[in-house]
């Protein structure tokens, strides 16, 4: 075990004193469902204590380096942290070379794929704590995540787009768009959604994510580059 890891590790600049963490950050729960004799602990409780670690290292950050008001700052620290975000740096260290998932999991793509990572991402935050504290995680999300700060700030990802699209659309045309969910698909825990932002009854653009708001969302944010790069 390892040896199996030590590329992983040297990639994301922390060897492990418990290697068993890494079992557990790379073990999915749809795994344990189809090999019911094995004796692992699936990732979602070390996600649980990982989210929470990456909020307190990336807010202490914020509040540290910028004197922004309140609002902004919680604007910019939910860009940071948002699954696509966390999904992307999932990507970067090949993370998902080393999950272990059911043959159904591992077959599937886009929206439920990028949850599957941004979790495991999470899980892999709540083990550096676990193993050592504070200073390896910390170190670790200055390097992958907080390191887009500067582009999320002058680029404007950090704004709520459905606000931004709804000044445009009233200047502009006078009306308030409005969002309609096209198709909704999968099972309970695992919802995907597709909307159409559309005024005056033409479609602007349409978006997909995992509940009816982040769909609407990405609509809105498709719609807004459409518009810009006219």
């Amino acid at each position: 075990m390892t040896k199996f890891y030590e590329e992983f590790e040297k990639t994301i600049g922390h060897a492990f004193k418990k290697k068993e963490l890494l079992e557990v950050v790379f073990t999915h729960r749809s795994y344990l469902n189809e090999h019911r004799g094995i004796k692992l602990e699936h990732n979602e409780r070390m996600e649980f204590l990982g989210d929470a670690v990456l909020e307190l290292v990336v807010t202490d950050y914020l509040y540290r380096h910028y004197p922004n008001p309140e609002g902004e700052l919680t604007s910019w620290r939910s860009a940071l942290v948002r699954g696509t975000s966390l999904s992307a740096v999932a990507g970067k260290i090949s993370l998902e070379k080393y999950l272990k998932m059911s043959r159904g999991e591992a077959k599937s793509s886009g929206k439920s794929r990028s949850l599957i990572l941004a979790n495991a991402l999470e899980a892999l935050i709540g083990a550096m704590f676990l193993d050592g504290g504070l200073v390896a995680p910390e170190k670790f999300i200055k390097e992958y995540i907080i390191k887009d700060l500067e582009d999320i700030i002058s680029q404007g990802l950090y704004r709520d787009s459905k606000s931004a699209l709804q000044e445009i659309i009233q200047e502009r045309e006078g009306a308030t768009p409005a969002y309609k969910i096209i198709s909704e698909t999968g099972p309970d825990h695992n919802k995907e959604f597709v909307s159409a932002v559309i005024s005056r009854e033409r479609e602007l653009a349409r978006g997909e994510g995992s509940s009816k708001q982040a769909a609407e969302q990405e609509a809105a944010r498709h719609a807004l580059s459409i518009i810009e790069s006219e």
